[in-house]
């Protein structure tokens, strides 16, 4: 690979990081836990506010690496049409979940995000099984956060 090819992958994975770490950031500053999400009945399993921001990150830099990652190489793909189905449904749920106060429309937000991430894992595993791996732990931690947005909308 020559420097330019380089400095353009190098480029491309930092435009990613900033959209979707800096995305998720302002989201997540603009639709915070209120009072009436403090108010909620939650189960025993609802983590403490605090973990949320760190694995948020965390994950973001992972989207972010993957969506660069595939947009590189497959950018008129199936697969990447569905990072950013994936990135736009998850900057959508909180706004319903916090911003509106609409549990239930979060939760379908949800469900359709864990269909585009495991589509996108799906799609991308021939191409870029290294994206498709880094969905895993996206997966994973999405399919909690469903479990625990239907868990508050069955106790309220």
């Amino acid at each position: 690979m020559n420097s330019k090819t380089a400095m353009r992958k190098t480029a491309t994975h930092l435009c990613f990081l900033v959209l979707v770490v800096g995305g998720g950031l302002l989201i997540g500053v603009l639709n915070r836990p209120d009072d009436w999400y403090l108010s909620l009945s939650k189960p025993g399993f609802t983590p403490p506010n605090w973990i949320f921001a760190p694995v948020w990150t965390a994950l973001y830099v992972v989207i972010a690496i993957a969506g660069a990652r595939i947009f590189i190489d497959h950018r008129r793909s199936a697969a990447m049409r569905l990072w950013w189905a994936a990135l736009l449904l998850n900057f959508a749920w909180s706004p319903l979940f916090f911003g509106l106060h609409e549990p239930a429309l979060a939760m379908i937000v949800i469900f359709g995000l864990i269909v585009a991430i495991l589509l996108f894992i799906a799609f991308s595993w021939r191409s870029d099984r290294m994206s498709a791996i880094l969905f895993l732990p996206y997966l994973a931690w999405t399919s909690f956060a469903s479990v625990l947005n239907a868990a508050i909308v069955a106790l309220n």
